[in-house]
């Protein structure tokens, strides 16, 4: 999901405009990724599918009061946009049992990978899940526009998708015309964490970001940062010896 680059700074009402092109950046189109699935799905995933993920899917009857959403009782409740094959979101919710974490991911195989975490084969529609996690499986920003205000202490946003080409910019989940809807949703003082390995996507994040009012925005760290579980695509940034960088934004 996301990227773009530095320059002059970009407020919310515009739009950036495009070095290729010299042209406005579009609005963020109704669905910004593709193929909700990279192969064809194995037996163990469709019973993943079937079974596991409708005992742990986020209850949209309660988005008015996400708190409510989790079986178990939670201080505050924390958001991970596109959480690929779950590592960080099932980190997470081990580490903080007092927070309620939505995972957020529309690719299949992905919400497979950390269903397959959690369940034992055979004890897909039986095994204990835990009480402080659950998933939308449909666009995040769909989940964001139903969410009270100030509902959500913090978001987490880890090597999106790039889309690295200048007509493919309004696919990025890191846009201008989005910042103010996470904005909206995120209590004062609330957390927006961002990492990404891609220069394009880098440079994006800074322009977006450097005139908007939301938003205290320190300079990313190169390393990941204390409390930041890793993930199998900060691995493989890593071997490649690409540069990371990593956001931590904070609301004001």
């Amino acid at each position: 999901m996301g990227a773009h680059r530095p320059g002059s700074g970009t407020a919310l009402g515009t739009a950036p405009l495009s070095e290729a092109t010299g042209r406005r950046l579009k609005p963020p189109p109704e669905r910004l990724y593709g193929r909700p699935r990279s192969h064809a799905l194995r037996p163990r995933q469709v019973k993943l599918l079937a079974e596991t993920l409708p005992r742990l899917r986020f209850d949209v009857t309660r988005a008015s009061d996400p708190r409510a959403a989790f079986p178990a009782p939670v201080r505050a409740v924390w958001l991970e946009v596109g959480f690929g094959g779950g590592e960080h979101t099932l980190a997470q919710a081990a580490a903080h049992p007092d927070v309620g974490l939505i995972g957020s991911e529309v690719f299949e195989n992905g919400i497979c990978s950390l269903l397959s975490r959690l369940v034992p084969e055979g004890g897909e529609a039986t095994a204990k899940l835990p009480g402080n996690l659950r998933l939308w499986d449909r666009d995040a920003r769909a989940l964001i526009r139903l969410l009270p205000d100030a509902s959500l202490e913090k978001l987490f946003l880890l090597f999106p998708d790039p889309w690295p080409k200048a007509r493919h910019a309004k696919r990025r989940f890191v846009h201008p015309a989005l910042v103010p809807e996470v904005a909206r949703v995120l209590r004062s003082g609330a957390e927006w964490r961002i990492a990404t390995d891609d220069p394009t996507y880098q440079a994006w994040v800074a322009e977006v970001f450097a005139d908007q009012p939301f938003f205290d925005v320190p300079p990313p760290a190169t390393s990941r940062p204390e409390g930041w579980p890793a993930t199998r695509y900060e691995a493989k940034a890593a071997q490649a010896g690409r540069k990371l960088l990593f956001w931590c934004l904070c609301r004001r």
